[in-house]
C-alpha cells in the first residue's frame, strides 16, 4: 500500500494528499482510556478525536487558475529578459557608457528597450512566483500594476483620439529634429532610414524638408549640398546589387516632375497617416486583444487570491 501511494505521488506531484481527516471522513474512535476518576459506568466509553488542521486541498479550479497564470507570466518574464538583454547589448555595443557619451544616454533609443524589459520582467516575475507559491502579497502587487497599465492604456487611447492634430505636430517636430541630427546620431539615422524605406517617403512633408540638415542644405560646401539621403531614392541600388549612396545628390534643385523619377516626393507624415488608415482594423483588433488578455489575467489573479484567502480562513 505504501508503495502504491509513493508511486502516485511520484507520477502526479500536483495531487495533494491530505495529512489529516476531512469533514467527510469518519471519525476514528480512540480506545478506552480510563482515568483515576472513571467509574465503572464510564469505563469502556470511547472519546472522539478532534480533526487536526488540514492542508489546502487541490481542486480543478485551482489548476485552471494557478497554472495558466504561472506559465503565461513565465513566458512574458523570459520575453522581458530578452528585451532587456537586447537593450543592454545595444548600449554596450555603441559604447554608450563611455565617459564622453554618458551624458547623452538619456536620449538613447536603446534605453527604451532596457526600461521596457526591466518593467516587463519584474512585473511578470512577481506574478509568476506569486502564483506558484500562492503568495497573496506578490499577487496583489501584480494585479495592482496590471490594473494601472490597463487604465493607462485606455487613457492613452482616449487622449490620442482626441488630440490627433497636436500629435501630428509633435511627430513633425520630432522628425525634423531627427533630420537635423541625421549625420551625427546613428540611432536617429537608422530610424529615419527605416521609416523612409518602409513608407517610401522623403522628409517630413516633402523632400525639400532636408534643407534643415546642415549637410544637405543648398548653402553647404560639401558634395551632399542640395541632396537627400539615398533612402529617399526610388532605386538606390545600382545595377540591382551595389548601394548607390550618391543617388539623391542635387535632388532638391529638381522640380517635382523631374524629381519623381529619382526620389520619392511625398513626406513621411502623410505616409504614416495613410498606413494608419489602411490598417485601422488590424490596429484596433490587436489593441482589443492585448487589453482583453490583461483583463483576463487580472480576473484570474483576483479569483486565485480569493481562493487562497478562503482556504486560509477555513483552516
Amino acid at each position: 500500500m505504501r508503495r502504491l501511494q509513493s508511486m502516485r505521488w511520484f507520477c502526479f506531484p500536483w495531487l495533494r494528499r491530505e495529512t489529516a481527516q476531512t469533514e467527510t471522513s469518519p471519525l476514528i474512535p480512540k480506545g478506552p482510556e480510563p482515568g483515576p476518576n472513571d467509574g465503572p459506568g464510564n469505563q469502556g466509553r470511547t472519546r472522539e478525536v478532534e480533526p487536526r488542521a488540514r492542508s489546502r486541498p487541490f481542486s480543478l479550479r485551482d489548476c485552471l487558475l494557478k497554472y495558466p497564470l504561472f506559465f503565461s507570466n513565465l513566458l512574458f518574464t523570459v520575453l522581458g529578459l530578452v528585451v532587456l538583454a537586447l537593450g543592454l547589448w545595444g548600449l554596450i555595443n555603441k559604447e554608450s557608457f563611455a565617459q564622453e557619451k554618458i551624458g547623452q544616454i538619456s536620449t538613447d533609443p536603446m534605453l527604451v528597450f532596457v526600461m521596457l524589459g526591466l518593467v516587463l520582467s519584474t512585473l511578470c516575475l512577481s506574478g509568476c512566483v506569486g502564483a506558484l507559491r500562492e503568495n497573496c502579497c506578490l499577487l496583489q502587487v501584480f494585479s495592482a500594476t496590471v490594473l494601472l497599465l490597463v487604465a493607462a492604456q485606455v487613457l492613452a487611447a482616449i487622449v490620442a483620439y482626441s488630440l490627433q492634430g497636436q500629435i501630428e505636430g509633435y511627430l513633425r517636430s520630432g522628425m525634423l529634429a531627427a533630420m537635423v541630427r541625421y549625420q551625427d546620431d546613428l540611432d536617429l539615422r537608422f530610424i529615419t532610414d527605416e521609416i523612409q524605406i518602409g513608407l517610401q517617403c522623403c522628409g517630413a512633408d516633402n523632400y525639400r524638408d532636408w534643407e534643415v540638415n546642415m549637410y544637405y542644405n543648398c548653402s553647404a560646401p560639401g558634395v551632399l549640398s542640395c541632396g537627400v539621403p539615398a533612402t529617399c531614392c526610388v532605386d538606390p541600388l545600382e545595377n540591382g546589387t551595389v548601394w548607390n549612396s550618391q543617388c539623391g545628390v542635387g535632388s532638391q534643385q529638381l522640380d517635382e516632375f523631374s524629381a519623381q523619377s529619382v526620389i520619392f516626393l511625398g513626406g513621411c507624415l502623410g505616409g504614416m497617416s495613410r498606413w494608419i488608415e489602411q490598417h485601422t482594423g488590424l490596429i484596433g483588433a490587436v489593441g482589443i486583444v492585448l487589453l482583453g488578455v490583461q483583463i483576463i489575467t487580472l480576473f484570474i489573479t483576483t479569483r486565485l487570491m480569493d481562493n487562497i484567502q478562503c482556504s486560509k480562513a477555513t483552516r
